[in-house]
């Protein structure tokens, strides 16, 4: 189920709303706990039922092992570190069974010259999202950060469905104690009033902004072997700005429908584009993950050296950011990405180290070209597409809009007749526009999160948000899924 759907918003969430508060209204506490946990069940089951066993089996499984790592009784039949170790190897085999196998195969057939059928896995939806959840709770209990030894709330630690498709990614100390409070159990007007309106606001961003995108996106990366060094520029940037807006789209209608359940999630994204670094730019970009990755990639190889130096935490770097590159997806474009961001986060530690500066707009200009220019890999099928759209932006051919006019292609996509990318000059001056716009929003405008923490309910609020949301609502009929559901 999406949250761009009609079935989610008029359906799903007003059920699982209202069921939740008058379940505890009743003093129905742990009913209402598991009305929560159900309603996240249904919603992950109703993408695809065949995988619900699946998270079912990984909860119960990290709830059995981080009870033995809590309790580490004496006369156990393994260690507590070799209950540990058997959890990390469990988690991270389900991964690579249903994520990477498939591009194991083929690496060994290219490299060997055999042909060794694929397995043609589907990705189950978020296991990506739900494994990362649970392997820092089972990091925690065996340090002994975190004691859970109730079920029922552990199982709405990792379901609770605002979070669990596609984060952000969340920590048991931020989250139980929320469900725990009194005053959360109760209806708080002002919650549901921010929850909506930054809803609205992510819905907006995705429905409107983002999806407008993805037909110059999809077209641009289709015909990538003939585009022009506009047309090259165009795709990118009009890529950057899906991704964004896509993805913290989704973050805010999550952080939106978390409040109306008087739950705060965290902060996800913090005007990324305005970032003056590669450093700055990861403690901005997706936040929660770069904080899993720091804590629990980066800081255990650190630890893993006896001595550490400069250049062994360079290389923890690179190879956190590598890894994270590899956990995005499977595929070559994925590694070449992460390691690209790795070589960026070095060079970035040096040039602080060196104490050099830089003016503000040329640091600003250089990590945001950096981000487009990798972007294209994170968005490629293949190395070769990444490369063709490479060339058009350096040594492509330079055609102005008019021109596009005499070499038309006839393609019906979304039911507007497009030439090589834009088509006509109309659509060209269309994408240019949202380009600019874009830019507008992510740079001079407030993000998601300064919006909350300064949002009063008034009639002016309402008179923004009420025909957002109609426009929204309007532009959904084609539903399309969120960009990080692939990961």
């Amino acid at each position: 189920m999406l949250f761009n759907s009609y079935t989610f918003i008029f359906f799903f969430l007003p059920v699982a709303f209202l069921g939740y508060f008058l379940l505890n209204y009743n003093k129905k506490v742990e009913g209402a706990k598991v009305w929560l946990v159900a309603s996240s069940l249904f919603f992950y089951s109703w993408w695809n039922v065949i995988y619900l066993p699946l998270i079912l089996l990984s909860v119960l499984l990290n709830y059995k092992l981080s009870r033995v790592l809590i309790e580490d009784e004496e006369g156990s039949l393994f260690t507590k570190k070799q209950y540990f170790v058997v959890g990390l190897v469990l988690n991270i085999s389900l991964l690579v069974y249903f994520k990477y196998m498939d591009f194991f195969i083929t690496n060994v057939n290219f490299i060997s010259g055999e042909n060794f059928e694929l397995w043609h896995l589907a990705l189950p939806l978020a296991i990506s999202f739900f494994t990362l959840q649970q392997i820092a709770f089972l990091v925690d209990s065996y340090e002994g950060l975190v004691k859970e030894k109730n079920f029922l709330d552990y199982s709405l630690f990792v379901t609770f469905f605002p979070q669990l498709i596609a984060g952000p990614i969340v920590h048991h100390q931020e989250m139980m104690p929320q469900f725990s409070r009194l005053k959360n159990k109760l209806f708080n007007y002002k919650n549901i009033a921010a929850g909506v309106f930054i809803f609205s606001i992510g819905l907006f961003k995705k429905v409107v902004i983002a999806d407008s995108f993805s037909k110059w996106v999809h077209h641009g990366f289709d015909h990538s072997q003939t585009l022009t060094l506009i047309e090259g520029w165009v795709t990118s940037l009009a890529y950057t700005f899906q991704i964004y807006f896509d993805f913290s789209g989704y973050t805010d209608m999550a952080i939106g429908a978390a409040l109306l359940f008087n739950i705060k999630l965290p902060q996800n994204f913090n005007s990324p584009y305005k970032a003056t670094g590669i450093i700055d730019y990861w403690q901005r970009w997706h936040m929660t993950l770069t904080i899993f990755i720091t804590t629990y990639v980066y800081t255990p190889i650190l630890r893993s050296f006896s001595k550490i130096t400069f250049f062994k935490a360079m290389f923890a770097t690179f190879a956190a950011m590598f890894i994270s590159g590899l956990w995005h997806g499977a595929g070559w474009t994925f590694i070449v990405w992460g390691s690209l961001h790795g070589f960026a986060l070095m060079i970035n530690h040096y040039w602080h180290k060196s104490k050099r500066k830089m003016s503000i707009f040329l640091a600003w200009f250089i990590t945001f070209n950096f981000v487009n220019i990798t972007g294209i890999f994170f968005r490629a099928e293949n190395l070769s597409q990444a490369k063709d759209i490479l060339q058009a932006m350096f040594t492509g051919n330079i055609m102005l809009p008019i021109q596009l006019e005499s070499r038309l292609v006839q393609l019906k996509t979304y039911g507007v007749t497009f030439g090589s990318l834009m088509g006509t000059s109309r659509d060209f001056a269309l994408a240019t526009i949202l380009i600019v716009i874009s830019f507008f929003i992510s740079l001079v405008l407030k993000n998601s999160n300064e919006k909350i923490e300064d949002f009063k309910p008034s009639f002016l609020v309402l008179l923004l948000i009420v025909p957002m949301f109609i426009y929204s609502i309007y532009n959904m009929q084609d539903v399309s899924e969120f960009l990080y559901f692939n990961f």
